[in-house]
């Protein structure tokens, strides 16, 4: 077979096939014969993926029966081009509609980073001093850093790693941490829903076992609170049913991290039915998961709004608004203060932790990214304050029915929401009723969180490894497959008997010490390096309307300055976790496997630069400092833009066609097909019938209508 290639007059190009002869020329190029643009009969560009050798071949390429495989994304190119040029190019599978899109980022913000770790937080840090440092980091921090994370998932189309690589290579690492950080969430966050799992099937017994204390868990300490008429006062030592059914019946709690104790096996089979469930919702990326939360992301607002009212209205409830709305002015010199309201900041904005991005990659490229910001920020802030009424009020009744202060009615360990919470069940009319739709609200809300870091993690996976995926794993349900496995056998240590203790040291080392520096660098990453004039002009791209001079701002200024100063601040006056009010101090290597899971993620934002530094071109050492912040973005080979009508195949092989018509020298042909623009299979059928060989001829949609009109004129 012998490809030749003759530029006719009207700009036609032609492609001839010898049947005997198979020599190749050695100026052709292996990927200009391993797909040709030709022309069909109505004017589109159709691709062929190698040189048909009859006209039957080429009649089943122009006309394909089904449609080639897809991989792992619908975005995976089959030409032979490299990984890095595959990795660059916007993923082309997008949301159904705007409101799956809302409703993931919805999900993620009022899931429990809102329901069970904003009272958590908030208790842990004094109460109302808390929402000071929350504010002031929601406007500087996160509610810029959140309209940064949509603008650059959206305009780049791929996750958290792709993404940064693409506008900072030397600070890819930063994402590749955040993800780190999205898996270390994953393996203790399952273990929330495995309790909620049990707690939902428990509310169904007749008699609720943490209403009272004729339980065989029970000890000697076990309190019931008394009616407010009652002038009986809670001993010292006193604890709650429902404390007591937590920790001693759930939980079977060892005296500490150095007494691990056995595996509870109940909570191991509600583990493995929780990571089910969030296998076969995301099993299929944002075409399961967004139907899902159709019910998932909304079904929890209405059961809020009713808990908090019938909280507001219990005696004491107002002793605890009072803790969570009066602030403590001298508590905000803690520095735990701040640091627990960054972290509370970003965990339910879900920010640094990649998740917003990979949800934003699958956006249309025009979509309104401001709309977004402000939409998923007042709905995050609204549901932190209904949540906190619910909960203070709450705990404002027990303290009064404890005769005791709102600081010390509970513990504050992470298992909070499940001391207080069953607790005011009790207190409702169909006290059954509401506790069983109440922890399946606190499932629902769980599974939106772990969707959207299982997501995180299975995106960055396929953007960052395409070609291994694909030759080793095949299929995407295989990929979400091994993440899930993997996390899962992570989250194992978390239902021991002493695992609530390894879940508060992950959870306080994972995702509450590291994510500042995670924020600092992503933003001195886009903001600094990428530039914001850069990121400007790609918003205006998108939208149509560039960032505001409050966001250009906080990009550059206050947002960095502010981070960096609460991290080292944070540094400075660290304070090792305890648990339960300070009760239980770890040992000392506990605290270096604290910082064990800390530096895995941090590692990879020094290790990643130098990697990239050692790839980057140059012959001193700061032009490979250059190189390596010089941003690589996809660019379309046709207009150069990064989205364009021409992100198909098809359209870039029209490139190729062009290198063909200048590599050949025209030649004359025995069949002439270029009267009419596509292919006709009888003709081509005929000539192989005589011996001749077959001509396949690319014409344009406006040159053949240009053809046209000249003979009609003639």
């Amino acid at each position: 077979m012998q490809p030749e290639a003759t530029l006719s007059a009207s700009s036609s190009y032609q492609f001839h096939d010898l049947a005997g002869n198979q020599i190749y020329s050695d100026v052709t190029s292996v990927r200009s014969l391993a797909s040709i643009g030709i022309g069909s009969t109505d004017g589109r560009k159709l691709v062929i993926r190698r040189v048909p050798t009859t006209a039957n071949e080429l009649f089943d390429m122009v006309n394909p029966q089904t449609p080639p495989p897809l991989g792992l994304d619908d975005d995976d190119s089959y030409m032979d081009m490299s990984d890095e040029a595959a990795n660059l190019k916007p993923r082309q599978q997008h949301w159904a509609n705007k409101m799956q899109f809302v409703l993931a980022c919805i999900g993620y913000s009022v899931g429990l980073g809102n329901v069970w770790r904003f009272p958590y937080m908030c208790y842990k840090s004094g109460g109302g001093v808390f929402l000071v440092p929350y504010c002031i980091i929601l406007f500087i921090c996160s509610i810029p850093l959140l309209f940064m994370e949509l603008s650059v998932g959206q305009y780049t189309g791929r996750g958290p790693i792709g993404a940064l690589g693409q506008l900072c290579p030397l600070f890819k690492g930063a994402g590749l941490a955040s993800v780190v950080v999205s898996f270390l969430m994953s393996t203790y966050y399952s273990v929330i829903i495995g309790y909620s799992i049990y707690y939902f099937f428990t509310s169904f017994k007749t008699d609720m076992p943490w209403i009272d204390c004729n339980n065989r868990w029970n000890t000697p300490d076990c309190w019931v609170p008394q009616p407010r008429g009652n002038n009986a006062s809670a001993p010292d030592t006193s604890r709650t049913p429902s404390e007591e059914f937590f920790e001693n019946k759930v939980l079977q709690i060892s005296p500490g991290l150095e007494f691990p104790g056995q595996m509870r096996w109940e909570l191991f089979a509600c583990l493995i039915c929780a990571w089910l469930m969030v296998y076969f919702a995301t099993w299929k990326s944002i075409k399961s998961s967004a139907k899902v939360r159709y019910f998932t992301a909304t079904f929890p607002f209405v059961l809020i709004i009713i808990l908090m009212g019938r909280a507001v209205t219990l005696d004491g409830a107002a002793e605890g608004l009072r803790f969570f709305f009066r602030p403590n002015w001298s508590e905000l010199k803690n520095a735990n203060v701040w640091i627990n309201a960054a972290s509370q900041n970003f965990n339910s904005l879900g920010i640094t932790f990649g998740s917003m991005i990979s949800f934003a990659s699958y956006n249309k490229y025009n979509n309104n990214i401001l709309r977004d910001t402000v939409a998923v920020s007042a709905v995050n802030m609204i549901t932190s304050l209904l949540v906190g009424i619910f909960a203070f009020s709450t705990l404002g009744n027990l303290a009064l029915e404890q005769n005791t202060n709102v600081r010390d009615v509970i513990g504050d360990g992470p298992g909070m929401i499940f001391v207080v919470y069953p607790q005011a069940m009790a207190k409702m009319p169909y006290a059954q009723l509401w506790a069983v739709m109440f922890f399946f609200m606190l499932l629902c809300l769980g599974l939106n969180s772990q969707f959207a870091i299982v997501e995180v993690v299975v995106t960055s996976i396929q953007d960052g490894f395409p070609r291994w995926i694909k030759r080793h794993l095949g299929y995407h349900e295989i990929v979400v497959l091994f993440v899930c496995v993997i996390s899962c056998l992570f989250g194992l240590p978390n239902i021991i008997q002493g695992g609530i203790y390894y879940f508060q040291l992950m959870d306080h080392y994972a995702a509450s010490v590291t994510i500042m520096f995670l924020a600092f660098c992503q933003m001195i990453a886009i903001a600094w390096f990428y530039g914001t004039d850069r990121l400007s002009k790609n918003v205006k791209q998108m939208t149509g309307k560039a960032p505001s001079f409050y966001l250009k701002s906080c990009w550059l200024v206050l947002g960095p300055c502010l981070l960096f100063a609460i991290w080292v601040l944070s540094l400075i006056n660290y304070h090792e976790p305890t648990y339960h009010n300070g009760r239980y101090t770890y040992p000392d290597w506990a605290y270096g496997i604290g910082w064990m899971f800390a530096s895995l993620s941090l590692i990879c934002i020094p290790g990643y630069g130098l990697i990239n530094f050692a790839r980057a071109s140059g012959n001193t050492f700061w032009e490979r400092v250059k190189n390596a912040l010089r941003p690589n973005i996809y660019e379309c080979k046709i207009c150069g833009e990064h989205h364009c009508e021409h992100d198909y195949h098809e359209q870039e092989q029209y490139m190729l066609t062009q290198e063909l018509a200048q590599m050949y020298k025209p030649k004359s042909t025995h069949l002439q097909l270029s009267q009419k623009s596509g292919y006709n299979p009888m003709h081509a059928a005929k000539a192989a019938e005589h011996g001749l060989h077959t001509e396949y001829t690319y014409q344009s949609k406006h040159e053949s209508q240009l053809a046209a009109e000249q003979q009609k004129a003639v």
